[in-house]
């Protein structure tokens, strides 16, 4: 009898936290049900090698300069639907949305496991631009978990882009957040088949974050191209601390700094007008200075 009540709790559990998590996932059927009445729906590829697959969606022609969009954790590619969507985007770049490996149908080595190493990640999801056929630089853009991989990706490519956008950036390894949850999962015992595979993947992931930030932390000063940092400053997910961090690590570099005081953690979906006015008029390299919106 106790063994069914702990069996009971397990699996509340687990649906409860599927449920606190829930705008970070669509299934199938709703995103079907999403694009069933819009004028412009993406284009899915899924590209292969001998290590990964990667899933992409993509919008605009794929002539213009590459718009590469990566998502947190959870996450998935429509986390960027409303970008995608965008019409006056679409006339300027190449949208490609990626689902991170580990994450809704990109794999790496064949398994559903999340990817931890933020160098590995940025090497996969890289692969991405053989969709675009530009030839020109474009724009690698990342939210929340894969703000890190977006920069990470500008390192090593940095003739692929001319702009690194971070939204709600998580690169402070000193301000990883953890919730109730996670030790739980983390366990890997009894309870860990009751959770949903995206909150497995993002606790993997959170559990090494911080060393890998860490490792991280001295290629900052690095980077050859303008970035945009955007915190909002009700975020309850990632600390608006990380902006201080940011302004820190890329001192003298050409880096703006934009604060939302009212925006939350999910700026994509709640000021696509400010990440799109971002994209098209990219301010010149400032020194260090936030500008609040």
């Amino acid at each position: 009898m106790a063994l069914l009540r702990y069996t009971i709790l397990c699996m509340l559990i687990g649906i409860g936290c599927t449920g606190c998590f829930r705008r970070w996932v669509m299934t199938d059927k709703e995103v079907r049900k999403y694009y069933a009445n819009k004028p412009v729906k993406p284009t899915w590829f899924t590209i292969q090698n001998d290590s990964a697959t990667l899933y992409c969606a993509t919008t605009g022609s794929d002539t213009l300069p590459p718009l590469l969009m990566i998502h947190g954790a959870p996450g998935a590619w429509y986390g960027s639907r409303i970008l995608l969507d965008d019409s006056i985007l679409q006339k300027h770049f190449h949208l490609i949305a990626v689902d991170r490996p580990g994450y809704h149908k990109s794999r790496f080595k064949g398994k559903k496991k999340a990817v931890t190493s933020i160098t590995t990640q940025a090497q996969i999801i890289h692969e991405a631009l053989r969709l675009n056929r530009s030839h020109k630089p474009g724009v690698v853009m990342g939210s929340s978990y894969g703000a890190p991989i977006a920069g990470k990706i500008a390192l090593l490519y940095p003739q692929d882009f001319n702009h690194l956008v971070m939204l709600a950036a998580a690169i402070d390894p000193d301000k990883e957040k953890f919730w109730w949850f996670h030790p739980w999962i983390q366990s890997g015992g009894f309870p860990y088949v009751f959770f949903p595979r995206f909150l497995k993947s993002a606790t993997d992931e959170k559990f090494a974050h911080a060393g890998e930030l860490q490792k991280l932390a001295p290629e900052w000063q690095n980077l050859s191209i303008p970035v945009t940092v955007v915190q909002g400053g009700n975020d309850d997910i990632i600390e608006p601390a990380n902006l201080d961090y940011a302004r820190k690590v890329l001192a003298g570099k050409p880096a703006n700094f934009i604060y939302l005081p009212d925006a939350g953690h999910l700026i994509r979906l709640q000021r696509p007008d400010v990440v799109r006015s971002i994209l098209l008029n990219p301010l010149p390299g400032s020194t260090g200075s936030t500008m609040t919106r």
